[in-house]
């Protein structure tokens, strides 16, 4: 129970991704600096950008902090597969496979 309400106690996420589409536009980055998102992964040009925020400041990481274990360059070839159910269901049983 004491999980349930901090949870919603919580306004903002712990982790953003922001798929672009455009150039240009609003720095999202900043916005989600002053909301304090702890985490932010942009999906632009085929290619996965993770930021992590530290001391109030965003860096590029090759990691995410908050999914270590997660392996970026599986995702992002399923992400890239021309079949997405497909790609889903695989990459669902090989995170089912890495868990002990």
């Amino acid at each position: 129970m004491k999980a349930i309400a901090k949870a919603i106690e919580k306004a903002m996420p712990d982790l953003v991704v922001e798929v672009v589409f455009t150039s240009g536009g609003v720095d999202k980055l900043t916005v989600y600096q002053r909301l304090q998102i702890a985490e932010v992964w942009i999906w632009q040009n085929d290619q996965l950008s993770i930021y992590s925020l530290r001391e109030g400041k965003y860096q590029k990481v090759v990691r995410s902090e908050l999914l270590p274990k997660l392996d970026l360059e599986l995702l992002t070839a399923y992400i890239l597969h021309p079949q997405p159910l497909f790609a889903v269901k695989e990459f669902r049983q090989s995170v089912r496979n890495s868990i002990p």
